[in-house]
């Protein structure tokens, strides 16, 4: 445990803030948040310690979703955090951040949930969606009584999807009103074989703009088959998923998504938090490695007293440190509304790369018994694979910024 348990037990069934700074904050920066967003990270913090990480292990060897923390989350209120029809307090884009780092700190694939539902999902319905649907889904998804997939990503449309995308809609009559049919394949989607709903994106025959729709699962026309063999976030479903003349009404097209545009401002609310959950995902096999160097002892003494594991110690809580500065100031630029794309690029870019580093310097500290699963280190450095490439990969993050420094596109 890298938190004392009595202020864990303190803070999950009392309202005061109780709160102890985690070893993996080593300039104290959760510091700055307020006692309430203290105080809800810390029974976040006390149900991932005691519900989850005992079993993410086990799931994640067996590629299998513990059902039961969605509604764990959602008790919690975490899906409800960002928008303003469901949050149940005002809160910063810098404590999301601290929300997705505690999530990844445990498991990256229970931050990839939230991730999805609340922000790709819920912000798909949020960005694109009219306040009537948004009055109508965003509490379902925020209390967990819906979970959501993002449909985006097809078997040969990955970083081009703006222009790549081959899922069609095409408006046809129906029965009770104008309907669409959709056809297509969506390939990495997680959430796609238990999601109860998915927002399909699809380019419409009409006018060519990508368009959003909110598709209950069970509609027929829509096939899902997990991925198998994955050997990263083991424990997200991911899918493959074939939609063959899927009917769905007008009503659950996102009746404010008229382009491509659209569905970039939603991964532009995520990019960041990706970043976050990436230094969280850093973070969680820094601490494993910290504790089995306390513990495993060489030649008489405890491995930690070494200048070469000190070493290592060093230059992951320096790659930690300064990620999470980074990720700060994107979040507080999201808060003051002048964050742009470049921005959450460079983020993204930035705290994967370092991730990748810091977990390799994690898993060399413990030796052989670094690719052990219950040491906790190698499922995080597995983990950053997926980390590393989903939600814009590096070398697009990279051009991003790029075209922010230059004014010059090099993207092909």
């Amino acid at each position: 445990m890298t938190i004392t348990t009595d202020a864990v037990v303190a803070a999950a069934h009392d309202d005061a803030p109780a709160f102890t700074t985690l070893v993996s904050d080593f300039y104290r920066m959760e510091a700055a948040l307020t006692d309430q967003e203290k105080a809800v990270l810390m029974r976040l913090r006390h149900y991932l310690e005691t519900e989850v990480k005992p079993i993410v292990n086990d799931h994640w060897a067996r590629a299998e979703f513990p059902m039961f923390v969605v509604k764990g989350l959602a008790d919690l209120g975490i899906f409800a955090l960002q928008y303003p029809e469901t949050r149940p307090f005002e809160n910063s884009a810098v404590f999301r951040g601290w929300i997705a780092y505690e999530l990844a700190r445990v498991d990256s694939s229970i931050a990839t949930l939230v991730g999805m539902q609340q922000g790709l999902v819920m912000g798909a319905i949020h960005v694109a969606g009219s306040d009537e649907q948004k009055a109508e889904w965003l509490p379902k998804f925020s209390r967990g009584e819906l979970l959501g997939c993002f449909a985006l990503t097809e078997p040969l449309s990955g970083s081009d999807s703006a222009r790549g995308l081959r899922t069609t809609a095409t408006r046809t009559p129906g029965e009770n009103g104008d309907e669409w049919v959709l056809n297509g394949a969506k390939r990495w989607i997680g959430n796609g074989t238990i999601a109860t709903h998915a927002i399909i994106w699809a380019k419409s025959t009409e006018d060519g703009q990508v368009k959003g729709f909110i598709v209950p699962t069970s509609t027929p026309g829509y096939t899902a088959t997990k991925i198998e063999n994955k050997q990263a976030l083991r424990i997200v479903q991911n899918a493959d998923i074939v939609l063959e003349n899927l009917r769905v009404p007008e009503a659950n097209r996102l009746q404010k998504g008229e382009s491509f545009r659209d569905t970039a401002a939603v991964l532009r609310l995520t990019r960041a938090e990706v970043a976050w959950a990436s230094v969280g995902n850093s973070a969680g096999a820094y601490e494993a490695s910290l504790k089995y160097a306390g513990e495993r002892e060489q030649f008489g003494q405890t491995i930690d007293n070494s200048q070469l594991i000190q070493e290592l110690l060093a230059k992951q809580i320096a790659n930690i440190t300064s990620s999470i500065a980074l990720c700060t100031r994107v979040s507080e630029m999201l808060d003051q509304g002048i964050q742009k794309d470049e921005h959450s690029a460079l983020a993204k870019e930035f705290a994967t790369s370092r991730m990748r580093e810091t977990v390799a310097w994690a898993r060399e500290s413990l030796g052989g018994n670094g690719i052990v699963l219950e040491n906790d280190v190698i499922r995080h450095f597995a983990d950053a694979e997926a980390l590393y490439s989903y939600e814009g990969t590096r070398e697009m993050n990279t051009l991003i910024v790029g075209r922010a420094l230059t004014g010059k596109a090099a993207f092909v």
